[in-house]
């Protein structure tokens, strides 16, 4: 039985949230707390398995809840609001594992697709084993020496993530130079409506251009790019990204696998792929592909991602060049690419 808490200040959005946990027996609500202050002290008191956090509440925030739950209850939070994206990122720097939009309450068909989003989530988060935030910075050794990483002609950076993503790539992106060379691209599954919070959430702590992919646009060095819900991401020999169809693969859209495979038709061996925290098995067989035709391969350890399936189904095919926590990926693409001392890495 996954025990949840849930904090909202709306009666009536906590009420339909208790009724979607209650139509799975997996699921028993065993408590409502309207704002954050409560959250606190009935996570504290009830030890409940998972917590669904609201963002604006009165009295306390999401946001402060969440950290003040993770320094001193750890427990699995998921942001579960239609307000403020923005702060819904803060809340996932302050430890909250993932976040998902809250439809209208008043629309059926957006409530039946937030069940199965939800369930399918909090079902998730309810296993991870939190690390404390503050072992976060001194994370193990990556599990194969940096001093081994060979120059890569890459042209190109490509990046896959799920859940626990957004943190990583904030990870890895603040740490990159304003004079980083080459184009990153990203595909990362997120709640709908959530993208472009994501690519501003990041430009805070990022020195390079970050942008949500339109049509047809033309690749930039040394600019971050972000791939837009419910269309598969493509690219072109001519340095083009192309949106395609909408049909899911592995259960998501925009798909890792789809994208890395076009990746590897147009780019070969010249370029950098990244798998990183996220769950099921999306890109990890491209991943393999993309390092069989001889490009450099990272993928996130255990240690420091959330969920560790992406990546883990990687490692275990054989896919992966490098095996590093997210803090130690920024200085080995610097590293990677030639020559090293005019990137200011």
């Amino acid at each position: 039985m996954i025990r949840v808490l849930i904090v909202d200040d709306s009666a009536t959005a906590a009420h339909i949230l208790s009724r979607l946990f209650s139509s799975d027996p997996e699921f028993s609500v065993v408590g409502i707390a309207s704002n954050g202050a409560d959250a606190i002290q009935m996570a504290a008191k009830l030890k409940p398995d998972i917590i669904s956090m609201d963002v604006i509440m009165p009295d306390m925030d999401g946001f402060e809840a969440t950290r003040k739950i993770m320094s001193t209850q750890p427990t699995p939070i998921v942001i579960v609001s239609s307000d403020q994206v923005s702060m819904s990122f803060r809340a996932l720097e302050a430890g909250a594992l993932a976040a998902i939009a809250k439809p209208q309450l008043d629309n059926q068909a957006a409530l039946n697709n937030l069940r199965d989003e939800l369930l399918f989530t909090f079902r998730a988060m309810a296993e991870v084993k939190l690390v404390r935030r503050t072992q976060r910075s001194s994370l193990s050794a990556p599990t194969q020496p940096l001093q081994t990483a060979k120059p890569s002609q890459a042209k190109i950076v490509v990046i896959g993530a799920s859940t626990g993503g957004p943190q990583a790539l904030q990870e890895i992106l603040k740490d990159l130079p304003s004079t980083f060379p080459l184009p990153i691209v990203i595909v990362q599954h997120i709640s709908t409506g959530f993208t472009d919070g994501l690519a501003r959430w990041l430009s805070q702590s990022c020195v390079l251009p970050i942008h949500v992919v339109t049509e047809n646009q033309l690749l930039q060095s040394g600019h971050v790019y972000i791939a837009p819900e419910e269309k598969h991401l493509e690219i072109t020999k001519d340095k083009r990204l192309k949106l395609g169809t909408s049909d899911k693969e592995h259960g998501v859209c925009p798909s890792v696998s789809h994208f890395f495979r076009s990746v590897a038709q147009t780019y070969h061996s010249s370029v950098i792929s990244i798998l990183l925290s996220g769950m099921g098995r999306d890109g990890a067989a491209e991943l393999k592909l993309l390092r069989d035709l001889g490009a450099t391969t990272i993928a996130q350890d255990q240690e420091s991602s959330v969920v560790h399936g992406m990546p883990g189904e990687a490692i275990r095919l054989g896919g992966a060049s490098h095996i590093l926590p997210a803090s130690a990926i920024a200085s080995t693409l610097c590293s990677l690419i030639t020559p090293f001392d005019n990137i200011g890495c």
